[in-house]
């Protein structure tokens, strides 16, 4: 005869939950109310109290997560706040420091016509010509405002150019380092004269004979002849001087004072003052 197989051990812990738990249901439900605890009842409690242990904790768990899930989406709303009121200040400084620029930038126009003690006009740069070498310049004001072609264009540091063209409201400028330019200039230590040239980029001063004492770092002004540049405008420092095998001048490289690069306005001078 076969021997009947034993149940195995996982067979009988079910078998044994299985009677368990309706009589721990059973205890659990005839105790409610009662004070006193008896056998049946203290081992229901036993039982269930590791199950009612490890739920708890698992509550507390889920409990535990949810609550950093919260603090973490607090955290992201906090952030995309700060990050708006960032912006918004960092936009506010930019605007001041742009507001500061522009006022310095007037201040110093304005100081200019106080120096020049002559009717100018004061326009923006609107535009720019792109070629490497002819430098001209698209200001925001023309001929209704009393520009002409022929008329100094200057800024705090020196000068810039001269008018070429105009509309009723725009005027062209020829920038000083084109190569058509030509500026009647005098060394300011030593009162030598020659013509500033412009090469596209510097300058080239002129007609400097051979003999004549110049050196790096001179300062370059306008000799106020020809009537377009007043007296005693600054156009330059000398930057190089070469003395030549041959011919009768000096080679000499000026550094202009403007920057046309950086420019934002210009200053139109309406009429100059003979030189004396």
């Amino acid at each position: 005869m076969r021997r009947k197989k034993k149940p195995s051990q996982p067979v009988k812990l079910v078998l044994i939950i299985a009677v368990l738990i309706p009589l721990i249901l059973y205890v659990a439900l005839t105790s409610i109310g009662r004070r006193e605890f008896n056998m049946p009842h203290r081992l229901a409690l036993e039982v269930m109290g590791p199950v009612q242990g490890t739920f708890a904790k698992s509550m507390s768990l889920v409990s535990g997560i949810w609550r950093h899930y919260i603090s973490l989406t607090k955290v992201a709303v906090d952030n995309e706040r700060l990050r708006r009121e960032i912006n918004k200040y960092r936009q506010k400084n930019a605007e001041f420091r742009e507001a500061a620029a522009l006022n310095g930038q007037l201040q110093k126009l304005l100081d200019l016509d106080k120096r020049l003690k002559l009717p100018t006009v004061t326009a923006r740069i609107i535009g720019r010509d792109p070629s490497l070498w002819f430098k001209t310049l698209t200001i925001d004001k023309g001929s209704t405002s009393g520009i002409s072609a022929g008329m100094a264009a200057v800024t705090p540091n020196g000068v810039a150019g001269q008018v070429i063209n105009t509309s009723p409201h725009y005027a062209k400028i020829m920038a000083a380092t084109d190569p058509n330019s030509a500026i009647d200039a005098i060394i300011q230590d030593n009162r030598l004269q020659g013509i500033i040239k412009g090469d596209g980029q510097n300058y080239r001063l002129r007609y400097v004979l051979k003999n004549s004492q110049v050196t790096v770092n001179d300062t370059i002004i306008t000799s106020g002849l020809g009537g377009v540049f007043p007296k005693g405008l600054v156009i330059g420092t000398v930057s190089n001087v070469l003395r030549a095998r041959r011919g009768m001048f000096l080679q000499i490289k000026v550094k202009p004072s403007v920057n046309l690069h950086h420019l934002e306005y210009l200053t139109i001078i309406l009429r100059v003052k003979p030189a004396r």
